[in-house]
């Protein structure tokens, strides 16, 4: 079974022994991609989740009525590396959305955008986030509906609460074609179809086609911009997947690739 890099372990111990996952917080990223080799019996290669941060999401609702607030957050983090500091977002609002330390390494917090772009750059206060407030981004609300308890290896092991991994399939197909058109946006898009390709096989592997067909015809039936990003996704796959990809939805009945008029 993979395991995070020792500092990403150490991070994410400290954010759940602190009550993040108590308060219905998600890990998400390349970290929560970790623990589905394990939650599905199946080998997934070490570099596919190789990474830098480490991402929480959580629902705007769920943060207002949950009753409860994690200790300041800076405070968690600090108690592991001194150095880390508040991230000024970029659209020069006061609220602040992620930590970062000497190193580069950076925590950010993440919640679901269910309405337009024009909401983008407007940092959502989150109650229960112990003063942190979080990135709106569109899809998100999909990736995090339903997750699921896995282990994540570290130590003797530490429970967290990760998209279903059919879930995070589908919304990595959709969001790799939302990149920059530039190295960085190539590099990010290249490793979100990466893991798309191998939740796909690992999903049929551990027979678990039934779940990512639920959560592909869901993605589908939610609107043009939907079906669009998941054939934009699969456009940018290489020759090889691309051509495995299609023949999966074919097998499954899904058809993303129909053109909407």
């Amino acid at each position: 079974m993979p395991e995070p890099d020792r500092f990403t372990g150490d991070v994410v111990e400290a954010l759940a022994n602190a009550g993040i996952f108590r308060l219905r917080a998600c890990l998400v990223g390349s970290v929560a991609f970790s623990t589905y080799a394990g939650h599905l019996g199946v080998r997934l290669p070490a570099a596919s989740f190789q990474t830098g941060d480490a991402d929480f999401a959580q629902d705007y609702a769920i943060s207002a009525d949950v009753g409860d607030s994690l200790p300041p957050i800076l405070d968690i983090l600090k108690g592991l590396d001194p150095t880390f500091r508040p991230v000024m977002h970029r659209s020069g609002s006061p609220r602040v959305t992620g930590f970062i330390n000497r190193s580069g390494y950076k925590v950010e917090f993440l919640t679901g955008n269910r309405g337009s772009d024009d909401h983008m750059d407007k940092p959502a206060d989150m109650p229960a986030l112990g003063g942190a407030s979080a990135e709106p981004l569109r899809f998100l609300d999909f990736l995090i509906y339903e997750p699921i308890r896995a282990v994540m290896l570290h130590k003797s092991g530490i429970s967290v609460i990760v998209p279903a991994p059919e879930r995070y399939a589908v919304h990595k197909l959709i969001v790799a074609s939302r990149h920059a058109v530039d190295t960085l946006g190539s590099a990010k898009r290249d490793k979100d179809l990466r893991q798309a390709g191998l939740l796909f096989e690992a999903l049929n592997v551990a027979n678990r086609l039934n779940e990512l067909s639920d959560a592909l015809h869901e993605a589908c039936e939610r609107g043009v911009a939907w079906r669009s990003a998941i054939r934009t996704g699969v456009g940018h796959m290489s020759r090889a997947d691309r051509a495995k990809t299609e023949a999966l939805f074919k097998e499954l009945g899904v058809d993303p690739f129909k053109e909407d008029r």
